[in-house]
């Protein structure tokens, strides 16, 4: 029997860690190639990892909840292949040679100390907290006791690592009178019961957990401040219903409006590169590629934002392919990992939902994000030469959520007003 060692496979050029979520495979469990044997998450993404080889599941090295690095082994699977050379060097091997080091095994293992079990507490710890408490013996416990500096009070790096610094210099100090650990206990929050008997309280799942901390997290981090533009896409609403037929017939992919405003919104992103940026601390990082992000709504009513890569170099065709594959995808739950990094921008269309316009929250670390509204038959003032008229027009509203720490009123004004004047004048007569 030979031992295969299954590794986290690389899930992204950006993602390092992923956190277990489910063992599809139990120990014991036989294995087909291919077959999943584990289910795990990155921020925002859940993926199987399949079996390279057929066997049996002998060993979990991780457990569920555990953060686990690309590339290391989480499982061991026995194959029926003979490694002929292990079993020469095996046997000169004296059987009691062999059970002492079994015996040392064992005893290794129950010195290994268990992970930490992080259900019983109510507070949020990111996956990278989570490890170095495992990795440094934290106990939840003491978790809680430390007065995070983070936004919403949250436990941060720095915050156990200096928890730990503190605790291997202070050894003999009681641990709720260390630096950064409050004196106050927190008193854990009960689990919510209806009073009237005929409530239903069901337990946040892990994404709309991690969309609640993240949304939190971005209000409190951006000054956030709106700008409301509204537009008159007549052109393109007679455009589209003229070309979508031969469009799908000829491209195969239907076409909607999003490729088009997507199609606006990075020409603007050209014309005002300074809201193609991030900020982190004191510094704003300018990006060089433009990465458009696109909220799409999952089945389950969850939130999801993949990216089109590099958007301001596809034409219609492209940009339409590409809203096609992200949101088919999403919906399918078949995006991967690297599907929703390195967005630089967001676009969010509330307009699909009957909304006629909204205030959108930014999706860090971004410094802005626009919201489409519904397109609508509205009477409007139509200027001519000859004289203004009233007509019948399609309007929409633009609204540009944007980050006040970095972006003014004047910049986020302009932007959106770039978008509109795109949407505007476009061309009528042009192709695919």
């Amino acid at each position: 029997m030979a031992r295969f060692e299954l590794k986290l496979p690389r899930m992204g050029e950006s993602v390092a860690e992923a956190t277990i979520t489910n063992w599809l495979k139990s120990v014991g469990d036989t294995i087909e190639a291919d077959e999943a044997v584990i289910e795990v998450a990155t921020d925002k993404v859940d993926s199987e990892v399949p079996s390279e080889v057929s066997g049996v599941l002998v060993e979990q090295l991780f457990a569920k909840d555990d953060l686990v690095q690309v590339g290391q082994t989480i499982a061991i699977i026995e194959t029926n292949d003979i490694e002929e050379t292990k079993d020469k060097e095996s046997a000169n091997v004296a059987p009691e040679i062999i059970e002492q080091v079994a015996k040392a095994v064992e005893v290794a293992k129950d010195m290994v100390t268990a992970p930490v079990d992080f259900s019983s507490s109510e507070k949020f710890y990111s996956p990278l907290v989570k490890n170095i408490a495992n990795t440094e013996g934290v106990s939840v416990e003491e978790l809680d006791k430390i007065k995070g500096t983070g936004k919403d009070n949250r436990v941060t790096k720095d915050d156990i690592l200096a928890y730990v610094e503190n605790r291997k210099t202070n050894k003999n100090n009681n641990a709720e009178s260390l630096s950064p650990v409050t004196s106050t206990k927190t008193t854990p929050v009960a689990t919510p019961v209806s009073v009237n008997g005929g409530d239903e309280i069901v337990e946040m799942d892990r994404m709309r957990k991690l969309i609640a901390g993240y949304m939190v997290n971005s209000i409190q981090t951006s000054v956030h401040v709106q700008s409301f533009i509204e537009v008159d896409v007549t052109n393109i609403v007679k455009w589209r219903d003229k070309h979508k037929t031969e469009f799908e017939k000829r491209e195969g992919e239907k076409l909607t409006f999003t490729p088009i405003f997507m199609e606006a919104v990075a020409k603007a992103l050209k014309d005002y590169p300074e809201m193609n940026v991030s900020v982190d601390g004191d510094y704003i990082i300018k990006k060089k590629n433009i990465n458009l992000g696109m909220a799409a709504a999952l089945p389950n009513g969850n939130l999801i934002v993949p990216v089109i890569k590099n958007a301001d170099q596809l034409n219609l065709v492209g940009m339409a392919k590409a809203v096609n594959d992200l949101g088919s995808r999403a919906k399918q739950g078949k995006l991967k990992p690297d599907d929703t990094q390195g967005g630089t921008y967001t676009v969010t269309n509330v307009g699909s939902f009957g909304s006629v316009f909204g205030t959108p929250i930014i999706n860090q670390p971004e410094v802005g994000i626009l919201a489409l509204g519904a397109i609508r038959k509205v009477p409007a003032v139509i200027e001519t030469p000859e004289g203004d008229f009233i007509g019948i027009r399609q309007k929409m509203f633009l609204t540009h959520s944007y980050d006040h720490r970095v972006i003014d009123g004047a910049l986020g004004g302009m932007f959106v007003k770039r978008v509109a004047e795109y949407l505007e004048s476009f061309d009528v007569n042009r192709d695919f």
